[in-house]
């Protein structure tokens, strides 16, 4: 599975398992030294997780804060090596709070999976209109 084809079933199958909150799953999808860039956190570029263990612990931490969450509106894209996914985060924090997000991650493909995960997101400041 390393040809654009390949890579567009990997990204289904990939978002497929964040909606079933499917930690397993994910991780048949990653490298073994994947890096993971969060969407937000102290550095400019998110908080890092490198390897099956900091993924394991950095993955599921948004089914923490959003019991429910889930991404729809989902497309990818793949240009050789590199793809893309666009998608609309919907989650409710644990004091009722309902999230609506829009986003995209960057992906690098190596060897069938993924070796790369960056996450950019849009989301509405509190008080804010746009």
């Amino acid at each position: 599975m390393t040809d654009e084809h390949g890579y567009l079933a990997l990204l289904e199958t990939f978002a497929a398992a964040w909606n079933a909150h499917d930690l397993p799953a994910l991780m048949r999808c990653v490298t073994d030294d994947c890096l993971f860039r969060a969407s937000s956190g102290p550095l400019p570029h998110g908080l890092e997780y490198r390897g099956r263990e900091e993924l394991e612990r950095g993955f599921p931490m948004i089914w923490t804060l959003f019991p429910d969450a889930s991404w729809t509106d989902v497309r990818h894209f793949v240009s050789g090596r590199r793809g893309a996914s666009e998608w609309t985060f919907r989650g409710t924090r644990p004091d009722g709070t309902a999230v609506v997000v829009l986003g995209c991650d960057l992906f690098d493909f190596r060897d069938g999976r993924i070796a790369v995960k960056n996450t950019f997101r849009k989301e509405k400041a509190e008080g804010r209109s746009a």
